[in-house]
């Protein structure tokens, strides 16, 4: 039962619904019987060292759910990964400040983070609760069927392929769109779930669950640009090769690691740059671009999915509703059932911290380079209905005259 004071924090990268999670969980702990405040720590785990607090209580209704509708993180961030003496210190402020239960809203490194806490307060015997709110765009998290942040970047990354699949029509070429992905590639999949004709792209899609060959890449791409006149390819960041050496590590010139350890993938255009420079290098095809969307999936504004907005409000309520009733620390998840419905519950924190999950192998299509129906079934409840695109009917050409060509 949460007594005293509650904070709560938001670590690791933002997305478009994390501060819907934030709401969740602030008001319905704002109600709980026997809780005096509700803290806000700015930036993460550093926040709570730095003493670096809001008070969320004073905050009015009409505020907290503007900010629900506003995306990234409303209380900042931090990538920070607490040692021993970093969890020594942050037991020092939440005692000091008489916390009793701890919500941190974050991803993989997060729940991490959380499990070093919790692990802690139990050996030195302070009673913290510890709730751990799922987030991530790149929707690996264990246990989970799929995580809040995912549904919303999945929407934007398949209507920004949509969009740029029209561009390419309009003046063919190769086009190479990198999306976040480290070790899984479901966020590059949902580049997929626009298509609905079969020359839409992307015509070639490469996920971090698959070995990247270069050779084999630049084969893919000139057959389906000597068959459609054109190709759009999404290529996930951590695509790798036979030694697991992600492409982007292997062609940078520099490697940049955060506190967690991770290689920054996402921080430079030099994958789509090395891949536009190779297909024009290995193949005569002359009009070749690239994009890498980096921090444009996180945060965009207006790109919602109703089912994000709706799932990650509730993670917030179900861990406040869990700090009180389920007398254990843990992870909100979120499980599927039916055609599509989702059940949560409260799992051990150590069943998520620190693993990722990546695409099941029936959703990767036989020739390594694209996605199937089955991923596209999973996907589609979670992003929502796309906005609709038509085209002019060839049917309708005139026929020709002179018979010239240009």
């Amino acid at each position: 039962m949460p007594q005293g004071k509650i904070l709560i924090a938001q670590g690791g990268g933002p997305t478009a619904v994390i501060n819907q999670s934030l709401v969740g969980a602030v008001l319905e702990a704002r109600g709980q019987a026997g809780v005096e405040r509700v803290y806000g720590a700015r930036h993460g785990v550093r926040g709570i060292v730095n003493e670096d607090f809001l008070d969320l209580t004073r905050e009015s209704r009409k505020s907290l759910e503007r900010v629900a509708a506003t995306p990234c993180s409303a209380l900042g961030s931090t990538r920070d990964k607490p040692d021993l003496q970093y969890c020594r210190d942050i037991f020092r402020v939440l005692k000091a400040h008489g916390i009793g239960t701890f919500f941190y809203i974050g991803g993989n490194d997060s729940s991490d983070t959380l499990l070093i806490l919790s692990d802690e307060a139990r050996k030195t015997r302070y009673p913290l609760r510890c709730i751990h709110i799922p987030k991530t765009i790149d929707n690996d998290l264990m246990v989970n069927d799929h995580t809040p942040g995912y549904p919303s970047a999945a929407r934007f990354v398949a209507q920004a392929f949509a969009g740029t699949d029209l561009d390419n029509q309009a003046l063919p070429g190769v086009y190479v769109g990198v999306v976040m992905g480290r070790h899984a590639g479901f966020l590059t999949a949902a580049a997929a779930l626009a298509r609905r004709s079969p020359d839409d792209g992307p015509h070639l899609i490469y996920l971090p669950e698959r070995r990247f060959e270069m050779k084999a890449f630049l084969r893919d791409v000139k057959a389906t640009y000597d068959r459609l006149g054109r190709c759009v390819i999404a290529v996930s960041e951590g695509v790798h090769d036979r030694s697991g050496t992600p492409i982007a590590v292997r062609l940078a010139k520099a490697v940049e690691k955060d506190a967690h350890g991770n290689v920054q993938l996402s921080g430079t255009g030099a994958l789509a740059d090395a891949l536009t420079g190779a297909i024009k290098a290995g193949t005569s095809i002359k009009r070749v671009r690239g994009d890498t969307f980096g921090y444009l999936q996180r945060s965009f504004l207006g790109c919602v999915s109703e089912v994000d907005r709706r799932e990650a409000r509730e993670v917030g309520i179900k861990a406040a509703q869990y700090a009180r009733t389920a007398g254990r620390d843990g992870s909100v998840t979120l499980h599927r059932v039916g055609d599509y419905a989702v059940a949560y519950k409260l799992s051990p924190l150590k069943a998520v911290a620190g693993k990722t999950k990546v695409m099941a192998d029936a959703f990767i299509a036989k020739s390594g380079h694209d996605v199937t129906a089955a991923f596209l079934a999973y996907a589609r409840p979670l992003v929502g209905p796309l906005p609709a695109v038509e085209r002019l009917g060839p049917e309708n050409a005139v026929k020709k005259i002179l018979g010239k060509k240009k």
